[in-house]
């Protein structure tokens, strides 16, 4: 069983928290890890990209010279891919960029980000996280204390961290998300993974 050590708002040691096995000691599945990052890239994908072919094109209806004896190669259409204006070979369409991706890959992907985050000392649990009123510069003094300057912060959900959020929204190196919306990518593309002991325990209750 994983520990991790809590640390204040100032980055001091003030007790131990033991992690679950099942979601912060898993076996770590790279192809799933993977998976897990194409299946929310491609998600984000529009797929709204549109050329035209030679048939969407306008004009180009007679042939612009007769077939034989100009000298020239023969041609039947101004609208041909090799014309200036004219369409394009194998243009791109609409399309769905989506993937199907089981719940149990999607949820052995996110264990195998948070145990790798454990793993490389990288996932740091702090006591409590609040502030009085929101203020950027407080944030960044407590994200710096805790070494975490490039981090995705979880807390447990959004009532009552109104002021947290509020504070991280300005820093352009952290993301704030909430316990029960995680996701494999955010966890893999920042540096450290900040939890607030609550959203520790929230995690390992949805997961349990």
């Amino acid at each position: 069983m994983p520990s991790v050590d809590v640390l204040n708002k100032e980055g001091e040691k003030v007790s131990t928290i033991d992690l679950s096995d099942k979601v912060f000691g898993t076996e770590i599945n790279e192809h799933l890890l993977h998976m897990a990052v194409v299946h929310q890239l491609a998600d984000k994908r529009q797929g709204t990209q549109k050329a035209k072919t030679r048939s969407e094109v306008s004009g180009g209806g007679r042939k612009p010279w007769r077939q034989k004896g100009t000298g020239h190669a023969r041609q039947g259409s101004t609208r041909a891919p090799q014309w200036t204006g004219g369409g394009m070979v194998f243009a791109p369409v609409p399309r769905d960029y989506s993937f199907k991706m089981n719940r149990k890959e999607r949820q052995k992907a996110l264990f195998s980000a948070l145990t790798d985050k454990v793993n490389n000392e990288k996932l740091v649990v702090v006591d409590e996280l609040s502030f009085d009123a929101p203020k950027t510069k407080d944030m960044v003094k407590v994200l710096s204390n805790l070494k975490a300057e490039k981090a995705l912060v979880v807390l447990t959900d959004k009532d009552g961290n109104e002021n947290v959020a509020l504070s991280a929204r300005n820093i352009p190196t952290v993301r704030l998300t909430y316990s029960n919306s995680l996701s494999t990518y955010d966890i893999l593309k920042y540096d450290k993974v900040v939890f607030t002991q609550d959203a520790i325990k929230k995690v390992e209750e949805v997961y349990a």
